[in-house]
């Protein structure tokens, strides 16, 4: 082996190690980080729950269903064929 292949070897495993560390002050840093949102998270759900246990209990919002207008039973819906050469008449495709 000559000095310069020892040389470029010896590069090599020092950027390695210097990626590794880095990767590893870097994760480090990422959990640091999901630490301090979790527990942000955790304190601001503990006053959400102690603010909503110190209100009274609220009334149970009532749902109105729409009604419908029921289809007056005179009028009668078109066949499917007339519909369709109407569409077709009308410059659709289908």
């Amino acid at each position: 082996m000559t000095r310069e292949d020892r040389n470029r070897a010896d590069a090599r495993f020092k950027k390695a190690a210097r990626a590794a560390t880095e990767a590893r002050s870097g994760k480090t840093d990422r959990d640091a980080a999901l630490k301090a949102v979790t527990d942000n998270m955790a304190r601001l759900k503990a006053l959400r729950l102690a603010r909503e246990a110190a209100q009274p209990a609220a009334p149970a919002a009532t749902t109105k269903k729409a009604r419908t207008k029921p289809k007056p039973s005179g009028e009668k819906a078109p066949d499917l064929a007339d519909w369709l050469a109407g569409q077709q008449s009308g410059g659709r495709r289908i």
